[in-house]
């Protein structure tokens, strides 16, 4: 449907790659939430300032796009205290258990914001300021008449190339093998990204990309994984 902000100048709705579902919150992730967030969670665009200023400082910066239940970004920020991870997530429950795992592994290194990943780095992330950018598993809109969700198009991997330092990463992983193929063919597209493995070639999993229970799960089912690594020009 096409709404009119003025005689000439048609608005139309973009297309989001998530859908919100809320699930229900637990008791611990409530007050995981009430107790936590104003100390980890970043509410933009008030406290916009406040990120720009963390993205400046001296540390290295991860930013992971729909963390889930945050036990990724919870392991990987444990394993490196020196480096900065911001997480981005829309499901509050997801949000209320990561700020758990923070709290029970005492660790000072992770932001958390609950908001459109889009809308964040188009308006709150400056440009070349990311060392790395994680997509883990993101929803994989299998239906045809639905690919055009797909969070990883050709805009959107220009708005990423635009945030990340020269020489940045941007590191994709998918358990679904025809997202994996349009990934590829999205990046290989790309002017701005160079693939690490080389043209055309999926990576492993690197070292510092935890498995989660999601990710095993599905080999139990006999799924395949595809990392897709791609280096800033």
């Amino acid at each position: 449907m096409t709404e009119k902000t003025s005689e000439h100048a048609p608005f139309k709705r973009r297309i989001r790659s998530f859908v919100r579902r809320e699930g229900r919150l637990t008791p611990g992730q409530q007050r995981a939430l009430d107790t936590l967030w104003p100390r980890f969670g970043l509410d933009l665009p008030a406290q916009a300032d406040d990120l720009r200023a963390l993205l400046a400082g001296d540390r290295p910066v991860t930013l992971e796009i729909g963390f889930g239940n945050g036990a990724s970004l919870a392991e990987m920020a444990a394993n490196d205290p020196e480096q900065l991870f911001v997480g981005i997530e829309v499901h509050r429950p997801g949000v209320g258990h990561l700020l758990q795992l923070v709290e029970k592994g005492g660790l000072e290194n992770v932001r958390v914001i609950c908001d459109d990943a889009v809308e964040v780095l188009k308006q709150h992330i400056p440009d070349g300021s990311l060392d790395r950018l994680l997509l883990y598993f993101a929803d994989p809109w299998p239906k045809k008449r639905h690919h055009k969700r797909r969070i990883v198009q050709p805009n959107f991997v220009e708005l990423v190339s635009k945030k990340l330092k020269s020489g940045g990463i941007f590191h994709m992983a998918t358990d679904w093998e025809n997202y994996a193929e349009h990934m590829l063919e999205v990046m290989e597209q790309s002017p701005a990204f160079e693939n690490v493995k080389g043209p055309g070639q999926y990576s492993e999993r690197p070292d510092d990309r935890p498995v989660t229970k999601f990710e095993q799960r599905g080999q139990r089912l006999g799924h395949g994984v595809w990392d897709l690594l791609y280096r800033r020009r």
